[in-house]
């Protein structure tokens, strides 16, 4: 077993910058109950009988805990991590008006030579450990009401300028506390705002993979069992010569997936226009559709990646959901277009694979529009800016 120093230390390190701010923030409030108590010792301890010091202390005590314990829950409560403590703030309230008004009561007179009485010294400490406290718990505007009403009680029981110091006093601790727990709040809300960003971008990167999973998958799936049933119709007729090279022709083509998968995972996949252009004229070719590309290709970079992703689900659609016979490809600039005679008027919706298309588009600031037109044409046209 480690050293209890390299445990603490190793403790300390496995904490985010957030939860480290946390421990700092509630740390403030709790030293402060810690260095207030001396000062009551030394202040008091021959101003007051032994018996009447005994029982300071121990009502100190008890009030201490009863603070540290009402600080917790109200962070816990500005954080959004638990109720509102009504019972428990109502009793510490309770509490401090009897403790102010027992100081006052037992020792309302100055001692000889000092202009403040006992019960005002028990005042202060007994204020700053409240307003303190309540600083946790209260709104604003509420706890600043609690510290001038703690200034309304020292102009009642000390001397006007002891009182006025008080006062300032313990707005500037409503002030100091109530900053640093909107400073908490800050870094908690950024903590949670980093940690959704990573979420978001795995979410994205999943989201980046389905669809190349599904470009590269589905378009060459569907070529496959084009040929596989084109060999089957080859070898029914007893053309077996033929039905070898298509079913050799399934096999490159499983290959050439397979190594297009094996990008897709390493994330270095991109889609060439021009190879998607000749790619398309021979699928489109080898599935009996006559294809006619008409322009040239004169972009490049990520417009021409996207382009070709465009030809690709194009290509992928008239194979699977089409019995088109011809297949037009339009390039005019940044605008590509294809057309098909495969199409039928009914209900159309977007697929994942044009929903796909449409967000890869629109990542470069581009429009996707895909519908039927009369009689039976298809067409999808792909704008980039």
């Amino acid at each position: 077993m480690g050293s209890p120093e390299v445990n603490l230390l190793g403790w300390w390190r496995s904490r985010g910058s957030a939860a480290r701010f946390d421990l700092f923030v509630r740390y403030t409030f709790y030293l402060s109950y810690v260095f207030l108590p001396p000062l009551l010792i030394i202040n008091f301890a021959q101003e007051v009988g032994t018996a009447a010091l005994v029982v300071l202390l121990a009502t100190l005590v008890i009030y201490v805990v009863l603070s540290c314990r009402l600080v917790h829950v109200g962070i816990e409560h500005h954080l959004g991590r638990g109720p509102f403590p009504r019972r428990l703030l109502t009793a510490y309230l309770i509490t401090t008006c009897a403790v102010l008004a027992t100081g006052e009561l037992t020792f309302p007179n100055p001692l000889p030579g000092k202009p403040d009485s006992p019960g005002d010294g028990i005042s202060v400490i007994f204020l700053v450990l409240a307003i303190t406290t309540l600083s946790a718990v209260l709104r604003p505007r509420y706890v600043a009401l609690a510290a001038a009403a703690g200034g309304v009680w020292m102009y009642l029981t000390a001397p006007p300028g002891h009182a006025l110091f008080i006062t300032l006093m313990l707005q500037f601790l409503v002030v100091a506390f109530r900053s640093t727990l909107w400073m908490l709040a800050v870094v908690w809300e950024l903590d949670r705002s980093r940690e959704v960003r990573a979420n978001l971008a795995v979410a994205e990167e999943r989201l980046r993979f389905a669809r190349d999973l599904h470009d590269v998958v589905g378009r060459n799936l569907s070529v496959v069992a084009l040929k596989a049933d084109l060999a089957a119709q080859l070898a029914r007729r007893d053309r077996s010569s033929a039905a070898i090279d298509e079913m050799l022709e399934v096999r490159r083509i499983a290959h050439d997936s397979l190594d297009e998968l094996r990008a897709v995972v390493s994330g270095y996949r991109t889609a060439d226009l021009s190879v998607e252009l000749a790619g398309a004229r021979s699928l489109l070719a080898s599935a009996g559709i006559d294809c006619r590309v008409i322009g040239e290709v004169d972009v490049s970079g990520e417009p021409a990646g996207a382009l070709g992703w465009a030809v690709r689900e194009g290509v992928t659609n008239v194979l699977r959901h089409s019995e088109a016979h011809t297949c037009t490809i339009t390039l005019r600039g940044k605008v590509l277009t294809m057309s098909n005679d495969g199409a039928s008027l009914t209900t159309f919706r977007f697929g994942s694979g044009l929903t796909g298309l449409h967000e890869r588009v629109a990542a470069l600031g581009g429009t996707v529009t895909a519908a039927p037109e009369a009689p039976n044409r298809f067409v999808l046209t792909v704008e980039l800016p």
